[in-house]
């Protein structure tokens, strides 16, 4: 036992001799990374807030795109009519809303019809982009003037809807859009703005996606913005903050983005079908198609931008239970992995410039790699401090670089979103999420590693992705 106890010992040893300091690095840089895109945030915020309010203002002529709202649907016959009204009542001079029914059990596409008393329609489906389940219908308002499209279809999954939908969508712009959302009135104003300033070169577009948990909602619109009730659903809030308001808008200004949230996306139609849609065989397919576009463009020499707009918001309902919150991380991770190294060929070209010499082996390397190393720093810190070998201020160095420098960057993130937007404006709300930025490195970071690494090990193993489903509490319904 003593001999077994010592080649532990001895083994834990060596590793620590090897991976200390690159792990305490690793941790300054990656932390470093952050701090950088923090700062191109704020730069870009201070440009944003100048030309915000006249930009809105100019977008409602002529100039304006037109944009087809495509929102997929399954099993929202709760809420579709209320989301569908709101789509409709958006501030902007010429959209359509395309809901595509997927194949639902629970009567979606009923209460659509009563609601809006719709007419089957022999409008011919354009084949633009393959869709390979059965199409059963093209239905339209009787009253002939409302622009809602509803396309009932064959169950085949949220990748295929959308393609059906950017299929029979007329308008040059496509949104997408979750049916279980919702947007601020102005948002596709806002989104659509780099269109109107550069329709040659703008292919696609997104906005900010934020936590409506707790938050007060009024025929489909936020009414009153307050901070959720469960702290898992408070830290999620300070996670999303820090993705979409800083991480997002600092690669967009640095010409870098290559995610756009399939949750509130804006792109060109033609684009979209040149790339052929959404990839129904991808679990990143957001990533994924974004990474495609990248690739054509490139590959063609062609002259283009895609963009990120910090305030359009887009808010939808949050994981509430750690069961949910699990398989949605696990899903998100193993589709960073798959569209990562579908698309390793990018990496360290010419060709692709920025993309593959800066930002792909960041993901690799920082977004990717991050939890495998966190995970092995904590076990490797929690072992050897158990044997002996493993010094006090080491793993205290190790906590401040890990943990106490994340809170300080996730501080930095909301000091800026609170200055360039003031969401929240009682005090309290912003005292929970203070805590929420501190709580977040206590269990729920650890957790996340967990579930990350399992995903990609699940991955790794071939094993059948199954998405599960998102149970939601729904909104806290004013009364008129």
């Amino acid at each position: 036992m003593n001999g077994v106890l010592e080649g532990l010992r001895g083994t834990v040893q060596w590793i620590y001799s090897v991976t200390a300091i690159p792990i305490l690095a690793y941790f300054v840089v990656i932390n470093l990374s952050f701090l950088a895109l923090i700062i191109t945030a704020g730069f870009q915020f201070r440009r944003y807030l100048r030309m915000r309010d006249a930009s809105v203002d100019t977008l409602g002529g002529e100039l304006a795109l037109g944009v087809s709202v495509v929102m997929p649907a399954h099993n929202e016959a709760a809420s579709i009519v209320t989301a569908t009204i709101a789509m409709l009542s958006l501030r902007y001079p010429r959209h359509e809303v395309i809901v595509v029914d997927d194949g639902s059990t629970d009567g979606t596409f009923e209460v659509m019809r009563e609601a809006f008393d719709l007419v089957q329609v022999p409008r011919q489906m354009p084949s633009d982009i393959p869709v390979r389940a059965e199409i059963h219908g093209i239905h339209v308002p009787r009253d002939g003037h409302t622009r809602l499209v509803v396309l009932q279809k064959a169950n085949s999954g949220k990748c295929e809807a959308i393609n059906a939908g950017v299929n029979i969508a007329v308008e040059p712009l496509v949104a997408f859009i979750d049916s279980d959302s919702i947007l601020e009135p102005d948002a596709l104003l806002r989104v659509s703005k780099p269109f109107t300033d550069d329709p040659t070169r703008m292919v696609a577009t997104g906005g900010t996606i934020r936590a409506v948990n707790g938050s007060r909602v009024l025929s489909g619109r936020l009414v009153r913005l307050a901070m959720p009730t469960e702290w898992i659903a408070r830290i999620q809030v300070v996670e999303y903050l820090r993705a979409f308001l800083v991480g997002r808008t600092g690669w967009s200004r640095l010409g870098m983005l290559i995610l756009i949230s399939g949750a509130f996306g804006m792109f060109r139609r033609d684009v979209v079908v040149e790339t052929g849609g959404l990839d129904p065989n991808s679990i990143g397919e957001d990533f994924e198609l974004v990474l495609r576009i990248h690739r054509k463009m490139m590959d063609e020499g062609r002259d283009y931008a895609v963009e990120f707009v910090p305030e359009p918001v887009c808010w939808t309902e949050v994981p509430s239970s750690y069961a949910v919150l699990a398989r949605q991380r696990r899903r998100w991770h193993r589709g960073l992995w798959e569209t990562l190294w579908a698309y390793r060929g990018m990496m360290f070209r010419k060709k692709y410039g920025r993309i593959g010499w800066v930002v792909l082996p960041y993901y690799w390397l920082f977004e990717l790699a991050a939890p495998l190393l966190e995970g092995f720093g904590i076990i490797f810190v929690v072992l050897g401090l158990a044997l002996g070998l493993v010094n006090v201020p080491y793993a205290i160095l190790f906590l401040v670089l890990a943990y106490g420098l994340a809170i300080l960057i996730t501080l930095a993130a909301m000091s800026v979103e609170e200055w360039a937007f003031h969401r929240y404006t009682r005090w309290r709300d912003l005292f929970i999420t203070l805590a929420a930025a501190i709580l977040e490195n206590v269990g729920y970071r650890q957790l996340t590693v967990y579930w990350r690494l399992s995903g990609w090990w699940a991955s790794l193993r071939g094993k059948k992705q199954v998405w599960g489903v998102m149970t939601r509490t729904g909104f806290d319904e004013a009364q008129p």
